[in-house]
């Protein structure tokens, strides 16, 4: 493994060699230079633009691309296409400012609101404004152009993200009031959340399939009805809740089977938009990137950031010979602030400890709920199932304190932030993979921004979220 990556990069007539390179502090500190350095060129409109592909790494804190990096050249034997493409010179780089009307540190819906409606609001609330005025969704607007339109998710299609494109309602946990807001106005629709249209789970005992198939809309519930489908709309629920990390998918044959990858829904919802002469807004979130990093969970993190760099390289493949197509990418917010600490003398063992997350076959999600199905109630027992998903041996005092922390919800943490078993258990693998958390939550910094195809220079230097609504009403005007 390689000690670091490094990206050339040039700025102005300065290129940031290595040695400087760790002197800024690394790529987000370039990015910080690029952005106040760069003078934005004159953008001109003649440049059209078919359709937008608008790319979520839900809960990406800017070292979690470097990460990423690194743990591909691990496990695939090459490095990202978000790495590649930042340093493409067709590309512009950027970053994204992300507070939300009453708090520096933003939430989804309050982030995705910003995009999809153009305000700063409340965070909680999607689409509607701290006055209590509701925002016209972007989705809403295009569609009365005659325009096409898409989400795609392994959250919950009425989870907060895709929700800010298409929908409003005050409390974001209203799911069940999302789920019917999508009818008529957004065309392809694939994630989880089969719970939010079926009449038998649904708090108000309303069927929300039918109303649905009745519009045109072909419903599919399995990944092998969604591989033969044809159709142009499309409501896919790959899921009761959300989709599975990607490291539990790719670990279990059952769920390989059942759940389509983030790549083959990218690919499935842009074919069709492709072909045809409308233009049109496509939104694809990987949001499992936010839970892993809420729950410090590294291989759940790394395993789906590459899910979404995967789906990020299908969609450039696909768009490659277009002159009409912008594809933009980013986050909506930072997360729990991942790193790899120094590890070992002089940090000679930080390669290794990093390499160790390789080993790790199941997220802490489904480890706890494994152990919450287990009949032998033992530390010596949650310790035996620590050792086998995740690759290492808990001490004597680990093994207790997780335990207990588990069981009965005591720990002695000072940190509130990480007061929590999942806080504890990812201060427990951070001493074997050298990975450590500020947090379980967000954080207020700026993200990553890419954009290439025409007009990507609106995308360069400090982009205030809300900023991002009127580019889309203008790209697609």
């Amino acid at each position: 493994m390689r000690s670091f990556p490094y990206v050339p990069v040039e700025m102005t007539e300065t290129r940031i060699g290595r040695r400087n390179l760790i002197k800024l502090g690394g790529l987000g500190a370039v990015a910080s230079l690029l952005g106040s350095c760069e003078k934005k060129p004159e953008i001109k409109k003649s440049d059209k633009v078919k359709g937008v592909v608008f790319m979520v790494s839900d809960g990406m804190s800017q070292g979690v691309l470097t990460m990423a990096e690194n743990f591909s050249h691990i496990v695939h034997g090459k490095g990202t296409r978000w790495w590649e493409l930042i340093n493409d010179p067709k590309s512009t780089r950027g970053l994204m400012e992300t507070s939300s009307a009453d708090s520096y540190v933003t939430d989804s819906a309050a982030a995705s609101s910003a995009w999809g409606g153009g305000m700063k609001i409340n965070n909680n609330s999607v689409n509607v404004r701290p006055d209590g005025s509701e925002s016209t969704p972007i989705h809403r607007h295009l569609k009365k152009l005659g325009h096409r339109t898409g989400l795609v998710t392994t959250t919950t299609i009425t989870h907060a993200t895709p929700a800010g494109f298409a929908a409003v309602t005050k409390n974001r946990g209203d799911e069940h009031l999302i789920a019917p807001q999508y009818l008529g106005v957004v065309d392809i629709l694939l994630g989880g959340g089969l719970k939010f249209f079926d009449a038998k789970q649904r708090v108000d005992s309303r069927d929300w399939t039918t109303p649905y198939q009745k519009s045109g809309y072909e419903v599919l519930l399995d990944r092998d009805s969604f591989l033969k489908s044809n159709s142009q709309k499309v409501l896919g629920l790959f899921n009761n809740g959300h989709l599975p990390f990607e490291v539990d998918r790719l670990n279990n044959a059952d769920l390989k089977s059942k759940t389509p990858t983030l790549a083959e829904m990218s690919e499935f919802a842009l074919k069709r938009f492709l072909s045809g002469e409308d233009k049109f807004l496509l939104q694809i979130e990987g949001g499992k990137v936010d839970h892993a990093c809420h729950a410090n969970d590294v291989a759940g993190l790394l395993w789906d950031q590459l899910a979404f760099d995967e789906a990020l390289a299908k969609v450039l493949e696909m768009v490659a010979d277009r002159d009409d197509i912008l594809v933009v990418v980013t986050s909506d917010h930072g997360n729990a602030n991942p790193g790899l600490n120094g590890t070992g003398k002089n940090y000679t063992k930080s390669n290794e400890a990093f390499k160790s997350i390789t080993r790790m076959t199941a997220s802490y999600e489904n480890i706890l709920q494994t152990w919450g199905k287990s009949k032998t109630n033992t530390a010596e027992a949650l310790a035996a199932l620590i050792e086998e998903k995740l690759g290492f041996k808990l001490s004597p005092e680990e093994s207790a304190v997780l335990y207990t922390s588990v069981n009965k919800g005591e720990i002695i943490e000072w940190s509130d932030q990480l007061d929590n078993p999942n806080g504890l258990l990812g201060q427990i693998a951070g001493n074997h993979t050298g990975i450590g958390w500020t947090g379980v939550c967000h954080t207020s910094d700026p993200v990553m921004l890419s954009a290439i195809g025409p007009q990507a220079k609106r995308f360069s230097g400090i982009v205030p979220n809300q900023e991002v609504y009127k580019h889309f009403v203008e790209l697609l005007a």
